[in-house]
């Protein structure tokens, strides 16, 4: 085992309960297996399911874990099993931890690893199960099927959208949508993820993508930035009569994608699919929706939905240096790791600072 780490110190964001966070000192991390690496923190950012967590609305996180799921570091700590990486290297975070050997990840379906890190079944552990990365250091389990090596020209930005919000938005909504080369997609929500669905779907060769929103500069942002060529305010009276317009035939879009997470953006999605197409469920859900089955099934719709697996960061990285598209894009706000504070009052009032996300760096 190698390394240049020293102290036993650092500084993190730390959960203490429902609205009660803090950016203090805190234990650094060590080698617990020897697949572990200890990773440098360069740069991190929030999630939507960090303030889920700050609000309480999973109290199986418990008080005193570190936050955070993102990241982009330089190895400090290797231990005795790791094969792939060594000190001095930098690496991507996957938002979720892949053990390699089980029956799921062998599958692809890391996001239910049934590695023995905190739940059983549950690839997504990073400031849930175990410590997270919105911290100065983090243990990483699995390093070498949990990392991603930064290709040269991309940015530590644009790699740190590759540990979850790119991951989420394409292979939930653009992969596993079934949005193919020609097609017509709409993607209900022109926030973060929505707006990674959007741009990620230029990897499927999709010839129209319609952005809906209630927020007219987002729409704008979508057209102008994300890879959207037509935008509907779904607060107008006739939005539905403008989506099914832009559609072959008035008969629909071949893919539908919800990117919100309330019951009735999802379901808008089934009124304007056509007969044969495709709802992806992207949006986190906190209440139960009603589908009306006894009018849809007989339109032959399909739908998927799921927890990002993460396993498709080389296919988005080369994207990214193809110039596909701009993950940079998605950042709005830069913040040092000491003003981890001031990062999450701008997060948590993103309708105000219109921030979609903030890039925390270690300086």
């Amino acid at each position: 085992m190698m390394s240049i780490s020293k102290g036993e110190i650092m500084k993190a964001l730390v959960y203490h309960g429902e609205r009660n966070i803090a950016w203090e000192e805190h234990p650094d991390p060590k080698i617990l297996q020897p697949t572990d690496v200890i990773v440098k923190i360069d740069t991190t950012t929030i999630c939507g399911t960090d303030l889920h967590i700050w609000k309480g609305d999973m109290p199986e996180v418990e008080d005193g874990r570190i936050l955070g799921h993102e990241g982009v570091g330089t190895i400090i700590e290797v231990g005795e099993g790791v094969k792939n990486w060594k000190v001095g290297d930098r690496a991507i975070l996957s938002c979720v931890s892949a053990c390699g050997e089980c029956e799921y990840c062998k599958k692809g379906l890391t996001s239910h690893c049934m590695n023995p890190e905190g739940a059983k079944g549950l690839g997504w552990i990073f400031g849930y199960m175990i410590d997270g990365t919105q911290a100065e250091k983090v243990r990483v389990p699995f390093a070498d099927t949990s990392l991603y090596r930064i290709p040269d020209g991309v940015s530590d930005e644009q790699g740190c959208m590759v540990s979850d919000i790119l991951p989420t938005g394409y292979e939930i909504g653009i992969r596993d949508g079934g949005v193919k080369e020609g097609d017509t997609i709409a993607v209900i929500g022109a926030g973060p993820v929505g707006l990674a669905a959007m741009m990620t779907s230029a990897l499927h060769g999709a010839k129209r993508v319609i952005a809906i929103d209630f927020d007219d500069n987002r729409l704008e942002n979508a057209k102008a930035k994300f890879g959207a060529t037509h935008s509907v305010n779904a607060g107008d009276e006739d939005w539905f009569e403008q989506v099914m317009a832009l559609t072959e035939g008035g008969l629909g879009v071949d893919v539908a994608c919800e990117a919100v997470g309330v019951p009735v953006t999802l379901q808008n999605c089934f009124k304007i699919v056509r007969p044969g197409g495709q709802v992806a469920n992207i949006g986190v859900h906190g209440a139960p929706v009603e589908i009306a089955m006894n009018k849809y099934w007989i339109q032959n719709i399909r739908m998927s939905m799921g927890l990002v697996n993460a396993v498709e960061g080389e296919r988005l990285l080369q994207g990214i240096t193809d110039g596909k598209f701009k993950a940079e894009n998605l950042v709005t706000h830069h913040f040092d790791m000491n003003d981890m504070m001031d990062a999450y009052e701008t997060f948590r009032n993103a309708k105000e600072t219109k921030a979609m996300k903030v890039i925390i760096t270690q300086k």
